[in-house]
């Protein structure tokens, strides 16, 4: 068969692209992490280029699946569905650009989408469910798999099938699964149609395979070197996937005819109906790829393609161990070298060539081209361009990758052991045992510290060898400088002056309102108001002073009974009330009762429209509930709703409002870490990622979030899921920050992910 060839390059999506969508002869839509889709229709006169005709902005997170609905009465130019990790499911008016519906209900990121033959639209998430809307209105919600549904697809024979991170592939008639297909070894990522036979898989254990509709497995397909995120195929019988590896392959009859290699990973790729292909890469652009000749692009446009895969193939080559992109160009031979026989090696095309300083002559030796060796450490002397004695393997444990410590002889083994732990980004509390080990493994056992040493970090003697550590030569276990949270953040400060003189305005201007005068406050209340303020404020009296249901009550009635527009103070008070252990107490035991008036007033609170004030000091409320143990399990039974209410606010918070949203969402981590509420963390975990992707949010905000998702990943139950969220971009941005803090936190992850 003809080889495919590049087509067209579709810039304009400012990250990575997600998803392709076909939509029939009309044009192609892209969506991206930018929090866009854009759609792109054909060039009216160069048939074989694409340009941007809208682009569609609603989505507050990345957006990935998407669907097209046919042109209808409702929509002459058709409609597409897109889904997010905003959790919500939109629809959009490709006429105006416009979104004309708005879905929400699931708790987590929407990951696959599909539209029935009336019009109902499908969608998968990763909360566990797949729902079915119509009408902008979800007519059925089931829980399709015990962990994240991956994927969903709609066969036009009516077949609807899902795919999940258990590993399996289930058939649904209705809500009622009539079989589940099991194989895979991994996720399945990705379902698609396979006309006339069935349909095809693509999994995270590297394979594609093909299944009969009966659930036999058909034909397996082998060949990517990572994870398969995507598959499509083709009425002539090709297949074509995409994967982590970087590459799409291009399959037929279940061989490999073809590998095309791209400049990130592919998340996605589409055939069109004339054969052509269209692939979503993680580098932002989409392209598209053709066997037709009189569409290939030009020469100058492949051989620039062509130069920036040479370019980031180069960036990721290693030679004998070392990268070569980090080694020095052949400029470095006009330095002069220190010493007789130094080593550099240097970076001469696409190879690394050794060099050996000779001080007679003044001039570099070569000595040979640097290949790949077995990479045994007591072969192992260059590191990074640089000759050592030693370069040591280092196991930190715990499926961590083994890491590089060159040494020489002549080093001090305690400056060896700083400036290699804070390369690595470890602990220097392991600086003892890390000396230990390089004169273990350097045969210096009968070294001798130097006795006016001051350890910098301690300001202790220098460490002698000899004291117990581990025998294995191996670092100790790692770990991390800010994960897991432990414990609960509150908001303990308040300025309870204000609020009382808040309260009694809003007082005054009911009781001036002949129809509201009733809901005022009497004298009686004002007082019992002013002598809880005086318990709340004496909080090293907290273990003796008193709160009555009497005080309780009356904040409840005022809660309750006063306009939305002024709750705000009252349920400032309430934030500091619940922090006093009568004042939890009371609580539970009102809602206990039946009367469950603090759900009451957090939907108060957060009603629509919006008042800001109200939002910002419930968030504030709500996150104090978590101080007394007696209302976590009201805070559990509620978590769905809680975030799903606080996040459809977004859009209203002010700075504070986005500090307390993530502390929330920080104790709420903890929580559900602490009950193994997996459902619950995987909530928690996407409104998390959403935050520490967004770089409008400041640097507290984004700081808590990243905690949040770092100790679901170290101690809960979610971190696959975390890793089909892509949190290695969200951490490998966080590291790149120039607030220590977040850069040190993404560093914890970044392990995680390892």
């Amino acid at each position: 068969m003809a080889a495919y060839h590049l087509s067209a390059q579709l810039h304009g999506h400012e990250d990575d692209v997600r998803g392709i969508c076909i939509c029939g002869d009309v044009g192609v839509a892209t969506s991206s992490r930018d929090k866009t889709v854009r759609f792109w229709t054909q060039h009216p006169e160069k048939k074989r280029e694409y340009v941007l005709s809208k682009t569609l902005v609603g989505h507050s997170s990345f957006v990935g699946p998407m669907v097209w609905a046919p042109p209808s009465d409702r929509f002459p130019e058709g409609a597409i569905v897109s889904g997010g990790m905003d959790t919500q499911v939109l629809l959009w008016n490709l006429h105006t650009g416009e979104v004309a519906g708005t879905m929400k209900g699931h708790t987590s990121q929407v990951t696959g989408l599909a539209i029935d033959d009336n019009g109902d639209i499908i969608s998968s998430s990763m909360d566990c469910t797949l729902r079915r809307w119509r009408d902008g209105n979800a007519i059925e919600v089931w829980e399709a798999h015990k962990v994240a549904v991956q994927t969903v697809l709609k066969l036009p024979s009516g077949e609807l099938f899902t795919g999940s991170s258990d590993s399996t592939i289930k058939l649904w008639k209705g809500r009622t699964c009539l079989h589940t297909f099991s194989g895979h070894a991994d996720t399945v990522r990705c379902l698609a149609q396979m006309p006339g036979m069935g349909i095809l898989s693509a999994s995270h254990d590297g394979t594609i395979k093909l299944w009969a509709l009966t659930g036999q497995p058909l034909l397996e397909m082998i060949g990517h070197t990572s994870l398969v995120y995507s598959v499509d195929a083709h009425s002539s019988g090709l297949i074509a996937s995409g994967s982590e590896d970087r590459s799409v392959k291009i399959w037929k009859d279940g061989i490999c005819v073809q590998s095309i290699e791209h400049p990130g990973c592919i998340w996605d790729a589409k055939f069109l109906d004339n054969g052509d292909v269209v692939t979503a890469c993680s580098d932002g652009v989409a392209r598209v790829w053709t066997t037709d000749n009189n569409r290939f692009c030009s020469d100058e446009e492949f051989a620039a393609y062509t130069d920036i895969i040479s370019q980031y193939t180069l960036s990721r080559k290693s030679v004998g161990g070392l990268k070569l992109m980090d080694l020095p160009g052949v400029e470095a031979l006009q330095v002069q070298g220190n010493t007789d026989g130094q080593t550099l090696i240097v970076r001469e095309g696409d190879n690394g060539v050794a060099y050996s300083w000779n001080s007679k002559e003044l001039q570099w030796d070569k000595i040979g081209e640097v290949v790949d060796g077995p990479g045994d450490a007591a072969q192992g002397q260059v590191h990074d361009g640089a000759r050592y004695d030693f370069v040591f393997n280092v196991d930190i444990g715990d499926g961590e990758p083994i890491r590089k410590l060159p040494y020489n002889r002549s080093d001090d083994p305690y400056a060896v052991a700083d400036k290699w732990l804070l390369k690595e980004n470890l602990p220097l509390t392991y600086r003892q045992q890390v000396v230990e080990f390089i004169l273990q493994n350097s045969g210096q056992n009968n070294f001798v510290p130097d006795p006016s040493f001051r350890d910098p970090y301690t300001g202790g003697n220098a460490y002698v060898p000899g004291q117990p550590s581990s025998s294995n030569g191996s670092a100790p276990k790692q770990t991390f400088k800010h994960i897991p949270k432990n414990g609960m953040l509150l908001f303990e400060t308040a300025q309870f002056d204000g609020i009382l003189k808040k309260i009694t305005e809003f007082s005054a201007t009911l009781e001036s309102d002949p129809e509201q005068k009733h809901l005022s406050l009497s004298e009686t209340d004002s007082s019992r108001l002013a002598a809880i303020v005086k318990v709340l404020k004496n909080t090293s009296f907290y273990h003796t002073s008193k709160l009555a249901d009497a005080d309780i009550m009356l904040l409840l009635k005022i809660l309750k009974s006063w306009p939305s527009q002024m709750m705000f103070p009252v349920v400032d008070f309430l934030r500091m009330f619940v922090l006093h252990p009568d004042g939890a107490t009371l609580l539970l035991k009102t809602i206990e009762s039946g009367n469950d008036v603090l759900m009451d007033t957090f939907r108060k609170a957060v009603a629509i429209p919006v008042h800001s004030p109200n939002v910002l000091t419930i968030l504030k409320a709500v996150t104090n509930l978590f101080d007394n143990s007696c209302l976590h399990q009201w805070l559990k039974i509620r978590c769905a709703e809680i975030i799903d209410s606080f996040s459809s606010c977004k859009p209203s918070f002010s700075k504070n409002a986005h500090l307390a949203y993530a502390t929330l969402l920080l104790n709420y981590s903890v929580l559900s870490i602490e009950s193994k509420d997996e459902q619950s963390q995987a909530q928690i975990l996407s409104a998390a990622l959403e935050i520490a992707e967004d770089d409008a949010q400041d640097a507290d905000s984004k700081y808590r979030a990243l905690v949040a998702i770092g100790s679901l990943m170290l101690n809960g139950l979610v971190k696959s899921i975390a890793l089909d969220l892509d949190v290695k971009s969200v951490a490998s941005s966080a590291k790149a920050s120039m607030d220590s803090k977040i850069a040190e936190v993404g560093a914890d992850i970044e392990l995680l992910t390892r």
